[in-house]
């Protein structure tokens, strides 16, 4: 798609620390932009795609910090001043990339300021008590937290006075834009790599499988609880802060891989019974991954998941069921019922409703959408105060 010269463009990141969703987002824009200027809070090197890594990367005061690349989501009361420090270059549209503070960059005079939103700020937001469960109520700690909070949902509606038009990631997405900051948005699906998470002439095989970050909100204790419960071989590939929790509650049928290759998980994919997502996930790429490999998936029916899965009671060809409640307890009863049906999923649907999400339709919503803002600028929202 014939598109601006990249001088015109300047992207922004909340901080590239690792290859996600959120930097597969990224990875396309900066393929169309070769020569685009990057800002994001803090980089690690080497931590994302060699797209993403050649070019100018300018980060904030943040990179300097001691183990600021190990525990930087600790640095969240001072993300907000950091993403401030940042001075962009003359430009004609700013694109940011935010589910943090990256919306709340301030845009050069005369810039249109899109903001590619993966969420508003789940922390201080809808996500609250996933983060910082291990707050006691009513004591200094949580008091302190509760205040924190209050000031970043403050900043954060603020902040999207900075922003011209939101494209949202899903319609749930969408929503809390709605709520959080009273804004209207466009949804643009990310892009899922259905050209390599393709199905294979390989043999299905008696386990489950995860693919995730080991963060509390995704839940992983769910299945870990309702695989031991069942006695059935689950295998979990990733990492992350709540590893060694995880690992002490799993008995002897589940099975942690680490973090593994793209290769590795495709093969998992092609092979396993069916993924599990027992997370609430603003989108969730790992089951349309999953699905363009003809993998059938579970998921817990609230979130992303129920916009990319098709369920049992459709009035389509299934691709995966929902549990209801989040608790190990549905989950195993939903897996119980997933093992008597599972002659009704076939892989042939799977990938047609994951060749929905496919990267080229990203590319040609995302760019056609910004080309239309460029040409037709009057028609942006008046940036409020912020």
């Amino acid at each position: 798609m014939e598109m601006l010269d990249d001088p015109r463009i300047v992207l922004v990141h909340d901080w590239l620390t690792g290859m996600r969703g959120g930097e597969k987002c990224l990875e396309l824009a900066c393929r169309h932009w070769p020569s685009a200027p990057l800002f994001t809070l803090l980089h690690q090197v080497g931590s994302v795609s060699a797209t993403i890594e050649n070019r100018a990367i300018q980060t904030s005061f943040l990179e300097r910090l001691p183990l600021a690349h190990r525990y930087y989501r600790s640095l969240l009361p001072l993300m907000p001043l950091a993403i401030r420090t940042f001075r962009l270059p003359r430009c004609e549209l700013v694109l940011s990339f935010s589910h943090c503070v990256a919306k709340g960059i301030q845009p050069p005079a005369g810039a249109i300021h899109v903001c590619y939103c993966f969420t508003p700020m789940r922390y201080a937001w809808h996500m609250r008590s996933a983060y910082f469960a291990n707050n006691k109520p009513n004591t200094l700690r949580s008091l302190a937290t509760d205040l924190l909070l209050e000031r970043l949902r403050r900043w954060d509606r603020s902040s999207a006075g900075r922003v011209d038009h939101f494209i949202a990631i899903s319609r749930t997405v969408q929503r809390r834009i709605s709520e959080c900051y009273h804004r209207n948005s466009t949804v643009i699906y990310p892009p899922v790599d259905t050209d390599f998470y393709c199905p294979a002439p390989v043999q299905r095989e008696d386990y489950y499988l995860i693919v995730s970050a080991f963060a509390p909100y995704k839940r992983l204790d769910l299945a870990i609880d309702a695989c031991n419960r069942l006695k059935k071989k689950l295998v979990i590939i990733g990492t992350g802060q709540s590893e060694a929790l995880l690992r002490a509650r799993a008995r002897e049928t589940v099975h942690f891989l680490g973090w593994q290759t793209n290769e590795v998980v495709r093969d998992h994919m092609r092979r396993c019974r069916a993924l599990l997502f027992p997370g609430e996930e603003d989108f969730g790429i790992v089951p349309v991954e999953a699905q363009a490999c003809g993998t059938p998936v579970i998921a817990y029916g609230k979130g992303g998941a129920t916009e990319t899965i098709i369920p049992l009671e459709s009035h389509q060809p299934p691709t995966g069921s929902f549990f209801t409640e989040a608790s190990a307890e549905s989950l195993a009863d939903v897996m119980v019922q997933f093992e008597s049906q599972r002659g009704a999923f076939s892989p042939t649907a799977a990938r047609r409703q994951a060749l929905r999400f496919q990267s080229g339709r990203y590319c040609d919503e995302l760019f056609g959408f910004l080309r239309q803002v460029l040409q037709a600028p009057a028609i942006a929202p008046q940036r409020r105060a912020a």
